[in-house]
């Protein structure tokens, strides 16, 4: 029998493959949204990630810890959710007794939330060191920010599911439907506001078969909408006039934010219908309603991000040479990158492109 021979000194450990947590919603929020399928992390894991969830993660979304365990899935505590992964996934940012939990320098993948203003959060995630990334702000190789255009898809074509609802009599409304039938008319739908929200909205109250009317103080912004929704989509800017008689004759209205500022006059909520539904969709979040459907929307292009980041060599490697997961990033190595962010907490930022440039 031969000796074992000596290895030679060039040849190093195999690195240890990068580890995924994924954390549970906060129970005293409102939040069940979730980004990662079972399916999802059994083609993430694939590609040589490790998979740690928390107990119970997935219920919002009607999967069981034996959905994620039968897709490559370790099932753990929250702390070792957080202090084992590499990688942490959480909806909203997380707060500040689980950032002191996460490994030092790792990376935290998030939405973009209020509660990023609050300095002292932020300098703990500074003092970690970590890596904080809004899914959100995330562009597509073709410049999209296609995780901010799937979750306001889904917030559009869900607010006209809180609308079916809300005038439903199940909803306590007065027991009608968005279309008309055979010598009733259908339900007008106002919606005030720019964007894909609006846009979605009104797409799928046309398809419901009501009539909809968008309004915006931007007429380029109006010619967008009608090009997506086509000609079934009136559209109008806010005249005072106009806007009267819209709101007068409307069963439902939909607020959002318009290409400029604007704030809903107090005084025309005397000209409303007693039995008008109103959304505000800048204080609601009709996605999470369907919180399944956005897991599988999300899961999608995070499947291709994942597999990216481990062709280009890892997510530094990925942030310093993308343009558009680099936009994405707020906070990096123990530095506040994020101008917005830096103005709301009187923190100061630095330009990330300039760390990459002495880093490398």
């Amino acid at each position: 029998m031969n000796s074992p021979q000596p290895q030679p000194a060039c040849v190093r450990a195999r690195k240890e493959n990068p580890a995924i947590g994924i954390v549970n919603n906060y129970a005293d929020s409102d939040e069940t949204r979730l980004f990662l399928t079972p399916e999802a992390c059994g083609m993430i894991s694939n590609f040589g990630y490790k998979i740690v969830m928390e107990t119970g993660a997935g219920t919002d979304i009607n999967y069981t810890d034996g959905d994620y365990a039968a897709n490559n899935v370790e099932i753990v505590s929250r702390d070792k959710a957080l202090g084992a992964a590499d990688i942490v996934l959480s909806v909203r940012p997380l707060r500040a007794e689980d950032v002191d939990r996460m490994k030092p320098r790792a990376a935290l993948i998030t939405l973009f939330d209020r509660d990023l203003f609050d300095r002292s959060l932020i300098e703990r995630y500074l003092k970690r060191e970590v890596t904080l990334m809004a899914l959100d702000s995330m562009c597509s190789a073709n410049g999209l920010p296609i995780f901010r255009r799937i979750l306001e898809e889904i917030d559009g074509r869900a607010a006209i599911l809180y609308v079916e609802d809300g005038i439903s009599f199940l909803g306590e409304g007065k027991g009608v439907l968005l279309a008309g039938v055979a010598g009733v008319n259908p339900c007008e739908v106002l919606i005030i506001g720019a964007g894909l929200r609006p846009a979605f909205a009104a797409k799928a109250a046309i398809a419901a078969g009501a009539k909809v009317t968008l309004m915006d103080n931007d007429v380029s912004s109006l010619y967008e909408a009608k090009n997506f929704c086509g000609d079934a989509l009136v559209t109008s800017v806010i005249h005072p006039h106009v806007l009267y008689n819209s709101v007068k004759s409307a069963d439902v209205i939909i607020l959002d934010r318009c290409t400029r500022d604007f704030e809903f006059p107090r005084q025309l909520s005397v000209a409303m219908k007693q039995s008008v539904y109103f959304l505000d969709l800048t204080q609601t979040v009709p996605s999470l309603s369907v919180p399944r459907t956005v897991a599988m929307g999300i899961s999608n292009p995070l499947i291709n991000f994942f597999e990216e980041a481990t062709i280009k060599g890892g997510l530094n490697s990925m942030i310093a040479n993308t343009s558009g997961v680099r936009e994405s990033v707020l906070t990096y190595r123990g530095k506040l990158v994020d101008k917005y962010i830096a103005m709301r907490t009187g923190l100061a930022a630095v330009n990330i492109k300039m760390m990459l440039t002495q880093t490398n």
